[in-house]
């Protein structure tokens, strides 16, 4: 067994002098029963430990760089472990009752030892979508963005709306245009905290680009010989997927 390594929300890189065998993120570990609180699996011979305080010279993991050298099953299972401190540290307490909530026996779930109540481990659907037109796509710099940044317009589905509404929505609120076509690509799961992002390809169908002025702050029309003059998303993101598959396609 294989372990990763938590303090509260946090992945860590652990002391060394707990025993730690260390391969990037990748852990095998003898514990400390001092420091051991929860342990719960996160894949296939990995468990994740969330420890009850930060064991001597460990480091907070950086996720992002983390996940931009990854692999597939290292992405996942990063991924996976953060969702799943992000939903323990959410989920102290029942939101029904307002009990202490303790591990399901069979299951991952969270059971509040007073009234029954089960939470699981939460996910929030979200879509991501790249506008074509032709030779060009539409991509926009978002508030909280570094400058120069742009990438593809995303959002959460709302209660009752089904993820192509919640598409058109969004593009509608975010820039300003109309759009049809829409077309399922992939997903990903998104740590941060606890998306799950379903991407999709759309096609212009009129309108002038308007940003909202608060989430984003500039759109524009791309064709694949500008990307070079902006900075796009890391190679990891689906948002850069959906970018690099229409690059390809465009020969």
């Amino acid at each position: 067994m294989k372990y990763l390594i938590a303090h509260q929300n946090r992945l860590i890189l652990a002391d060394p002098e707990l025993g730690v065998v260390l391969d990037r993120i990748d852990l095998s570990l003898s514990f400390d029963s001092e420091y051991e609180i929860e342990r719960y699996p996160v894949l296939p011979g990995y468990e994740l430990v969330r420890m009850s305080e930060v064991p001597g010279s460990a480091k907070v993991v950086d996720l992002r760089a983390e996940l931009e050298r990854s692999d597939p099953f290292q992405y996942q299972l990063l991924s996976r472990a953060q969702q799943l401190l992000n939903w323990r540290v959410n989920h102290q307490f029942c939101g029904r009752c307002g009990g202490g909530m303790a591990f399901g026996l069979t299951e991952m779930v969270l059971k509040c030892t007073d009234c029954g109540h089960h939470a699981y481990p939460r996910l929030s659907p979200c879509i991501i979508t790249l506008v074509e037109d032709g030779d060009r796509i539409l991509l926009a710099h978002n508030a909280k963005f570094t400058p120069n940044r742009f990438s593809t317009l995303a959002g959460f589905i709302d209660a009752g709306e089904t993820a192509e509404q919640a598409v058109a929505r969004e593009v509608k609120e975010e820039v300003g245009v109309e759009i049809s076509d829409i077309r399922y690509f992939k997903s990903q799961q998104w740590p941060f905290p606890d998306s799950l992002m379903l991407a999709f390809f759309a096609q212009y169908a009129g309108g002038d680009i308007k940003p909202d002025g608060r989430e984003i702050l500039e759109g524009r029309w791309f064709t694949k010989e500008e990307l070079h003059t902006v900075v796009l998303p890391p190679k990891f993101a689906i948002s850069r997927a959906l970018i690099d598959d229409w690059v390809a396609r465009q020969g």
